[in-house]
């Protein structure tokens, strides 16, 4: 039985809307009821080198989605794909009802599309504060609440607020990029990799403050490379091989699968 996207003429009329159950359990691609963000059939890539096939995935409003699967699958090409930052080569993507494929990235934040990359994710040689201000680029000035928002979810950015980020701790670099990224209060959160990097102590800590921004409201796509905490912890889990979707179902669904165990996540 393919493991591929489904195909429906109703669903190609409406990106965001119902579609039918024509796979197994935990191979269905695609969602029931509307999504805030919806991708259909998307074939992307860099240059000419295509990465991904007829890839399906759906986060709904308030939603907590994680994507997984061995290094090479192409997750962090798909959330570079709906951010604007790959060769766009078919298929759709639609934010909120908005087609959004192919646009450039300044237009999908000014959308309510926030982005934390895995590298080179602050400003070393500015302050602390000056990285969280540069979150908010895009307005004539920077809304004092929102900068107060972040430091009460970041209580250590508060405090070294004059710092130069590149000074910092890895764990406290991350903390500031997901802070500026929160500073335009965006509706979708893309985090790609948020533990990478960080110290065996640290990585529970990140998750932690990763539900408490999906608990205010913000719906969060996440690719991850500790695959069993981060389905422990999530709405609902997309499997990726070779570009191509594999298995989608509930985190904990997915955890409790002998076969996605035994491919995937170690047994």
């Amino acid at each position: 039985m393919s493991a591929g996207p489904n195909a429906d003429s109703d669903a190609d009329a409406d990106p965001g809307a119902d579609r039918a159950t024509t796979a197994g359990a935990g191979t269905d691609t695609t969602v029931t009821g509307e999504s805030l963000l919806a991708v259909r059939d998307l074939d992307a890539g860099y240059g000419d080198l295509q990465v991904l096939e007829d890839v399906d995935l759906d986060v709904r409003d308030g939603e907590y989605v994680t994507v997984v699967g061995p290094n090479g699958a192409g997750k962090s090409t798909v959330m570079k794909s709906v951010f604007g930052l790959t060769n766009f080569m078919g298929g759709s993507i639609t934010f909120d009802g908005r087609d959004i494929a192919g646009r450039n990235p300044e237009e999908i934040i000014r959308y309510g599309v926030g982005y934390v990359p895995q590298n080179e994710n602050v400003f070393a040689g500015l302050s602390v504060r000056e990285n969280l201000e540069m979150g908010a680029y895009i307005l004539d000035e920077v809304p004092q609440e929102r900068l107060e928002s972040v430091f009460d979810r970041f209580p250590i950015l508060r405090e070294r607020q004059g710092q130069k980020a590149g000074t910092m701790s890895g764990g406290q670099r991350q903390m500031l990029a997901m802070g500026r990224a929160l500073m335009l209060d965006p509706q979708l959160l893309l985090l790609d990799e948020p533990s990478a990097g960080l110290a065996p102590d640290l990585v529970e800590e990140m998750f932690d403050r990763i539900d408490a921004i999906n608990d205010s409201g913000t719906a969060v796509l996440m690719v991850e490379q500790n695959a069993k905490e981060a389905l422990r912890r999530c709405d609902r889990g997309y499997v990726l091989v070779d570009g191509r979707n594999r298995y989608v179902d509930e985190g904990s669904a997915l955890l409790a699968d002998e076969e996605v165990r035994r491919e995937f996540l170690g047994g």
